[in-house]
Order: C-alpha cells, then structure tokens, then sequence
C-alpha cells in the first residue's frame, strides 16, 4: 500500500504505537520481496569520514533502536543507515506518552529516553542481518549512570560495536537524559573524547582496521560553544560531525497543543536553526572534520540546502513519518541535480 494511503490509518494510532506498527508492516514488506521492487537502489557515491557511501542521504538514529529492522530499511533506498541510541544495559525509557505529532507543523516532539533492548541485543540483531553496506552504531549512555561516569558507558559500548560497525557516532545532544548535554562543555567534552580517541586507536591497532567516530551535538548552542565543540574535534582528530540532535525550543510552534510537552522538537521548524549550526561548525572546521547535516528536511530541496551550508551527507527520520520513503528518492535526486 502507498505511504500516502497508509499514513492517514498510522496517524489514528497513538505514534508511539504507529511507529511500531509501521516498522512491522516495513519488515513483512521486506520478506514479501516487495521493497526492493519499489524502491530499489539510489546511487550517487559519496564519501564521508573515509567510508564510500552508495549515495548521501542515510537514516538517522533513532527509528531503528536496536538495529532490529536493518534489512527492511536498506531496501527503501537510504545510502547508509543509522542504528541506535544503543546503551551499555537495556532500558526502558521515560514513561509513556512520550511521542506528540504536530501535524500542522510537519513536527514530533519526543522525550523517549534512549528506551533500548541494550548493546548486546542489538549486536545478536546485526549478526542476524544480511545487509552489508554502511552501518553506522549510535552509542549513548545509560540514565543511571552519572554523567561524570559517562566514558565508561560509551567505552563499554564503543568496544563492543566497533567490530560490527561502519562508523560510530557519540550522542551527547539528546535532550531526554538528565545532564547528558553537560558532556558538550569545553572540560567534560575533552575528557569524553580523549578517552574515546585511545579507545578507539586500540581498537584498531586489536582488529587491523579503523571505524571513524562520529560526534552528534544539538541544535541549542551559542557560537562560544560553537566554537569550543568545533576547536576540541579538531584537537582529538574526531572524524565527523553530526549536526544536529533535536531542539529544546519551541519556536515556530508556538500556541500548540502539545508545545509545553517536555522532549526535544523535530521536523521542519528545528531546521532553520539546525541548517545555522550546521554552516557555522563548516566555517570553523574548514573540512578538516566532515559533516552529516539532519534536521527537518522533508524535501529535496531542503537537502541540497544542508549541502550547500557545508554537509557531505545528510540523514533523515521526522522526515519520513510524514512524506514516507519516498522522500529518500527525492533527496537523492535533488542533490544529484544540483551537483551533477
């Protein structure tokens, strides 16, 4: 069934529920053999922090918690995937209702909690997976651990996903874990990525090969912190950058229903801000580090425009619960537009 048809039959479930149903239904798809038929490979090759992407639009973390969906996913067209937040032990997340769909706005507030099955679930699900192109691992920590703790969780889950990934991204901008942001501050940001940094050498020197690190930040920073982030990535030789998480503020939502809801804001009012942020980490970093740049794009257009201020490639989620998968396509071909 078409998005388009199947969206409005999603949109009378609460989104919490919708969202599991609608990867379910994606998974039956995919052993019908009816996703590749539909939507079929997207190639434009990219490169990104050193890995060769089939083409720049990928899935942002978050849809796909516990990598328990990634053969379905790849079939939608995306040239790289995105799994987690993943947590060292399993938890279940801030209590429900805990996901709002702001329909007018092309928008979601969510304040989940990294709700995860834990590392070592997700790892037996991408031992089950036949896909075989770029996988990205999203770690994060866990909410009881204190954050002046929080290296030894991202350790504990950087050394047991390093084998099984593409790349790694380090989630500190999640607004839904008490303090986590606390880790984006000059001091705690070089002590988290020099112990990242050792971690990860060893990892390569034990295995033989490197799995580049990712830092995803939030959208809600001054040019200080700008610059801070910006100057410690390049210190700590991090490979990329992804830019951004979802946003506290309430702007261009205001007078909604669920505007005072606690979360972070997704969709396409965090992308003025996001696409800001975006263009000011590219002016500083100067292409030392590359840039994935997410935030409320639900149009070709919109893309190109994360291109334009500096990305190498992009991801989408809030996206697609609206405009559904055939929004990749459309990503796809706008860029290659532009860029041909």
């Amino acid at each position: 069934m078409p998005y388009a048809l199947l969206r409005p039959i999603l949109f009378t479930m609460d989104p919490e529920q919708a969202h599991e149903t609608t990867l379910e239904l994606l998974e039956k798809a995919h052993r019908a053999k009816l996703l590749g038929f539909a939507y079929g490979k997207q190639a434009l090759p990219t490169t990104c922090m050193g890995v060769q992407l089939l083409n720049p639009v990928g899935l942002a973390a978050g849809l796909d918690k516990n990598g328990a969906y990634i053969d379905a996913l790849s079939e939608l067209g995306f040239g790289f995937l995105e799994v987690g937040t993943v947590t060292p032990m399993p938890q279940a997340g801030n209590d429900k209702p805990r996901l709002f769909r702001l329909k007018e706005h092309g928008a979601i507030i969510n304040r989940m909690g990294f709700n995860n099955d834990g590392v070592d679930q997700m790892i037996a699900n991408i031992e089950r997976a036949k896909y075989n192109g770029v996988l990205g691992i999203n770690i994060g920590k866990n909410a009881i651990t204190p954050v002046e703790n929080a290296l030894d969780d991202y350790i504990y889950c950087l050394e047991r996903v390093y084998p099984y990934a593409s790349y790694i991204t380090v989630n500190i901008s999640s607004p839904n874990t008490k303090n986590l942001r606390d880790l984006q501050s000059a001091d705690a940001l070089a002590h988290l990525l020099d112990g990242i940094k050792n971690c990860q050498m060893q990892l390569a020197n034990s295995y033989g090969f490197y799995v580049p690190i990712a830092l995803k930040i939030a959208p809600d920073l001054d040019l200080e912190q700008v610059d801070v982030i910006a100057n410690t990535v390049i210190d700590f030789e991090i490979d990329g950058l992804i830019a951004t998480n979802t946003t506290l503020s309430r702007t261009g939502v205001e007078g909604h229903r669920h505007v005072n809801e606690a979360g972070g804001l997704s969709g396409r009012p965090v992308n003025h801000q996001s696409t800001l942020i975006l263009s000011e980490f590219a002016n500083r970093l100067a292409g030392k580090v590359d840039l994935i740049g997410v935030g409320g794009i639900d149009d070709g257009e919109l893309a190109v425009k994360k291109l334009q201020a500096g990305a190498v490639a992009i991801q989408l989620y809030s996206g697609l619960i609206y405009k559904g998968p055939a929004l990749i396509g459309d990503c796809v071909q706008s860029i290659a537009s532009q860029y041909a």
